[in-house]
């Protein structure tokens, strides 16, 4: 009996040893969590385009900053906008031209760009009929769904096309009437002849048997800052540590996706896309990879910037140039 008690006395010594050390490691790491920057950050669409973006946040390069990231989907660039101006949001993510708008609008507390992610485009262009030897003069007397009036995919397809003999208002229809997230289902339902699409919507419309990937925006628009990251000039001024510590952990998820085999990165960020089979997502980082869209660091040059705004002149969007001075900020 004296046996059976000691050995129950040691059990419950070990059982209580065991709870005290699980309880430790979990107040450490919530000690270490409450250590963490919160940081909100809208996102404008949520897409594959994005994978460096996810593949920091996944393999803890922002915790490594002292970074808690609060992602929100905000759909629109001029929905991402007003949340960071009025201050629901931190940081936002999204096209840089609509900093540009902001900063012409006469806005004193005006969006800042501080890092860029993606460097073209990120829409392929999706065919109804299928091309043996795709050519934009193809293009000629059809209709394209190009995304909203204004925006960085329409205005960047308007580009690629005039850079290439095509009158995008003579040549061709393009509807700019469909709203971002509607334009897989409207092209699938409806009669135009050509989208533009991002990944997954590309892939999916070709596995449905529904259209085909004929070309790539990106190689047609050229090097921009095409999305990027950007904060009230007031947040960046009151918050230099944390825009520069959050710019590093871009940057390293940057080099990693392009140092990472695709289908590692499709595992790191499978999290953020679970519709999809991990050979689909494999897939549609390897297009991306291929098709050079991604940044090969977040500065964006003075250079960049001046294309981007050639591209709203040339849309029709932008009388006035903005400033590079003032409207990006370079982290140390």
């Amino acid at each position: 009996m004296k046996n059976k008690i000691i050995i129950l006395v040691c059990l419950l010594i070990i059982l209580v040893g065991t709870l005290f050390i699980f309880t430790s490691k979990k107040i450490n790491s919530n000690d270490k969590n409450n250590n963490l920057t919160k940081v909100k950050v809208a996102e404008v669409a949520h897409t594959i385009f994005y994978a460096p973006a996810y593949a920091a946040i996944s393999n803890g390069f922002f915790e490594e900053e002292n970074i808690e990231i609060d992602l929100i989907l905000t759909a629109g660039a001029d929905k991402v906008t007003a949340a960071v101006l009025s201050g629901d949001v931190d940081i936002g993510f999204c096209g840089s031209e609509a900093t540009i708008y902001v900063y012409n609008s006469g806005e004193k507390d005006y969006l800042v760009n501080f890092a860029r992610l993606t460097k073209r485009d990120g829409a392929f262009l999706v065919s109804r009929t299928k091309y043996d030897n795709f050519k934009l003069d193809d293009l000629k007397g059809k209709t394209v769904i190009g995304g909203r009036k204004g925006g960085m995919p329409e205005m960047t397809f308007e580009w690629g096309l005039r850079q290439n003999g095509i009158d995008p208002k003579k040549d061709l229809s393009i509807d700019t009437s469909v709203a971002f997230p509607a334009m897989e289902g409207a092209f699938i339902g409806g009669d135009a002849d050509f989208v533009t699409l991002f990944e997954p919507n590309a892939l999916s419309v070709e596995k449905q048997g529904l259209g085909y990937v004929v070309g790539y925006v990106g190689q047609w628009g050229g090097e921009v800052p095409y999305t990027a990251y950007n904060a009230r000039k007031s947040y960046i001024n009151k918050n230099k540590k944390v825009i520069d510590s959050f710019t590093k952990a871009i940057n390293k998820g940057l080099e990693y996706v392009k140092e990472t085999d695709s289908s590692i990165v499709a595992k790191d960020i499978y999290e953020f896309f679970p519709e999809l089979s991990l050979n689909d997502l494999t897939a549609i980082i390897e297009r991306y990879k291929t098709n050079d869209a991604w940044a090969d660091s977040t500065e964006i040059t003075k250079e960049d910037f001046e294309h981007l705004q050639q591209i709203m002149t040339s849309a029709g969007e932008l009388d006035k140039k903005a400033p590079y001075d003032k409207l990006i900020y370079k982290a140390k």
